[in-house]
C-alpha cells in the first residue's frame, strides 16, 4: 500500500488492493491523533471519507458550510468537495478517518445522506464501536479481514441511513426534543466533572424534570443523571488504568469533592471499589497496569 492513496483516483488504487475484488473499497481506515493546533488546508479528495471524533473540537468547512465538530459527530466527505478541517487550541482532537470508494460501481450518496455533511452525533453508539472495528481488522492481514471491513462499513452507512430516515420522520416536536436531549447529552458530556444538577438541565432545555427524565430514558435507555454517573465511573476507570493519580485526585478529575462519596458511588455501581477494580484488572492486563497511589 502507497503512502498517498487516498489521494489517487479510485481506479488507480485497485492496483493496490489486492484483496479487495468488489466494491466498497477501503483506502484508508486509521485512528487520527492531531498536534495541537492542526489545520488540512483546503483541497479535494477523490474518494469518500467518514470523519468520527473521539476527542476534541474540529471546525469542518466545506465550500459555503461550516460545522462544529465535538466527540461522537460523524462528518461525511465526497469526492470531488473542497473542504478544510482546523482544530481547536488547547482541545487534543483524534478522529477515526476512513477513506472508501466504490470503483466503478455508482453509490447514490446523495439519495441516502441527501447533501448533508453533519451526520449527527453517535457518541456510546454502536455505529461507533462499528467504525472502531473497521480500523482494527484493516490493519490485519489477509482477504478475510478486508472483508469484513468491507461488511462492516455498509453496515456503517445503512445505520446511518436508517438514522437519517428515523429524524426525518418525527413530527416538529419530536424532533425539536430530539434536538434538546443530544443537546443534554453533550452537555453532560463536556461537563461531567462539574456539579451538574438536573436543575441545570432543566434550565438548559426548557422541559421539566418528569419529562425530560422520561424523555432522555425512552432515547437513550438511561436517566440524565444515571448517565453523569455512568460517565464519571467510566473515567475514573481510565485515570486509574492509565495514570499514577491518587484516588482521591481521580474522585476530583470526575466531580466528587469528597473521596468518600467518590468510593460509596464507586462501589454501588461495580460492586467493588476502585482499587479492587484496579487489581482486578492487573491480574489479566498485567503488562499494561499503572496502580493509582493511595489516598
Amino acid at each position: 500500500m502507497v503512502r498517498d492513496l487516498v489521494m489517487l483516483d479510485p481506479s488507480e488504487t485497485l492496483q493496490y488492493l489486492p484483496n479487495y475484488h468488489y466494491p466498497p473499497y477501503i483506502t484508508l481506515a486509521h485512528l487520527f491523533h492531531a498536534p495541537d493546533p492542526w489545520v488540512k488546508e483546503f483541497g479535494i479528495h477523490k474518494q469518500y471519507q467518514i470523519q468520527y471524533v473521539l476527542n476534541g473540537v474540529a471546525e469542518y468547512s466545506f465550500e459555503n458550510k461550516t460545522y462544529i465538530t465535538r466527540k461522537g459527530d460523524i462528518t461525511f466527505h465526497r469526492p470531488g468537495e473542497l473542504h478544510e478541517v482546523r482544530t481547536t487550541v488547547g482541545e487534543q482532537y483524534s478522529c477515526i478517518s476512513l477513506v472508501f470508494h466504490f470503483g466503478d460501481a455508482h453509490f447514490p450518496a446523495n439519495e441516502l445522506f441527501s447533501e448533508l455533511h453533519d451526520l449527527g452525533n453517535y457518541y456510546d453508539h454502536p455505529i461507533g464501536e462499528k467504525l472502531q472495528n473497521i480500523v482494527t481488522l484493516y490493519h490485519q492481514p489477509g482477504l478475510l479481514s478486508q472483508m469484513e471491513c468491507q461488511q462492516l462499513l455498509l453496515q456503517v452507512l445503512a445505520d446511518l441511513v436508517n438514522e437519517k430516515s428515523t429524524t426525518k420522520n418525527l413530527t416538529r416536536v419530536q424532533e425539536k426534543n430530539s434536538i434538546k436531549l443530544i443537546k443534554i447529552k453533550n452537555y453532560i458530556i463536556d461537563n461531567f466533572n462539574e456539579n451538574i444538577q438536573i436543575k441545570d438541565l432543566e434550565h438548559l432545555s426548557g422541559l421539566s424534570k418528569n419529562y425530560l427524565t422520561i424523555l432522555f430514558k425512552k432515547e437513550y435507555n438511561i436517566s440524565p443523571m444515571q448517565y453523569l454517573t455512568w460517565l464519571r465511573v467510566q473515567r475514573a476507570k481510565d485515570l486509574a488504568i492509565n495514570t499514577n493519580l491518587s484516588i482521591s485526585e481521580i474522585a476530583h478529575e470526575v466531580g466528587y469533592a469528597d473521596v468518600h462519596t467518590f468510593g460509596k458511588m464507586f462501589k454501588k455501581k461495580e460492586g467493588c471499589s476502585l482499587s479492587e477494580y484496579v487489581s482486578s484488572f492487573y491480574l489479566t492486563n498485567r503488562n499494561r497496569l499503572i496502580h493509582p497511589r493511595q489516598s
